[in-house]
């Protein structure tokens, strides 16, 4: 794999260095179909996936881009549920809880978007909510900002809050046994965006080129591996000031991969032809 350059290496510095940016003010056309599948915190993995799953179908009736990120989302859920049925954990309860804690950040973040909150919404979050409703980017970026802003900010808060310890050893080992899961679903994940949103996906793809290897700095299994470190600083931080740093540095770093992220189509030109290649349609 290319190397990033130093060049490329300074701008996603940077990225990370610039305040947030101005976020745009879109507005959800929210309903009470939608709240009632947010509302209220979910009480086990089925639960979990159920309404994960009825929130993308109905996002996705409704032509909200937000239901893409749900498209991976839902599916993952499901796969690490029938992991734990099929005892491939060695700390289920663990896991179970893991999952479930994770998900209620979602939808947390959702509802108080929803609700017209944006206060109470992690600025990863409004970024990819408002970025998906604006409908001036790519679906492939809509879904990487929903991994950032779930894996690279939510992933280390969830952890600390469901507990790393005891046994943190045998914690970690499950942790990275979900790597396998997602893993094994990356072809499926990948065919049902292609079916559902973009046709010239592979040709996008393609077409990003460097860019892919960019973000490589924050493939999912990094950003989970940066995840647990950031939940062990959480964990073993003594002092109130010492986690407020790693929650700000969560957030700068997912912001920062967030502005990188939306790099391509920040050129008009060069976003019409992605959107051309996404589509599926002739770049002639």
């Amino acid at each position: 794999m290319r190397r990033m350059t130093l060049a490329e290496g300074r701008k996603l510095a940077t990225a990370v260095r610039t305040p947030n940016p101005t976020l745009s003010g879109v507005r959800p056309d929210a309903s009470d179909e939608v709240l009632r599948l947010v509302e209220d915190p979910f009480r086990d993995v089925a639960d979990a996936h159920d309404r994960l799953a009825a929130l993308e179908a109905l996002l996705y009736e409704r032509g909200d881009r937000r239901a893409a990120f749900l498209t991976i989302y839902a599916r993952v859920t499901a796969e690490v549920d029938a992991g734990l049925e099929y005892g491939e954990f060695a700390d289920p309860a663990w896991v179970a809880d893991y999952l479930v804690t994770f998900a209620d950040h979602y939808r947390r973040a959702f509802y108080a978007f929803e609700c017209g909150r944006r206060a109470d919404v992690p600025a990863p979050w409004r970024l990819a909510f408002e970025t998906a409703l604006g409908g001036e980017s790519l679906v492939t970026q809509d879904i990487l900002l929903g991994i950032n802003a779930h894996v690279n900010y939510d992933l280390a808060l969830a952890l600390s809050e469901v507990g790393i310890d005891p046994n943190r050893r045998t914690k970690y080992a499950d942790h990275r046994r979900i790597n396998r899961v997602l893993h094994r679903l990356v072809d499926e994940e990948q065919d049902l965006v292609v079916e559902r949103y973009a046709d010239g996906l592979a040709d996008v793809d393609e077409s990003l080129g460097r860019l892919d290897e960019a973000l490589s700095f924050f493939t999912l299994r990094e950003g989970r591996r940066n995840a647990w470190r950031g939940a062990v600083a959480l964990t073993d931080g003594r002092y109130d000031p010492v986690k407020r740093l790693v929650r700000w540095y969560l957030e700068s770093v997912t912001m920062g991969a967030g502005r990188f992220i939306l790099v391509p189509t920040e050129n008009a030109t060069l976003r019409d032809r992605l959107e051309r290649l996404e589509d599926g349609g002739d770049d002639q």
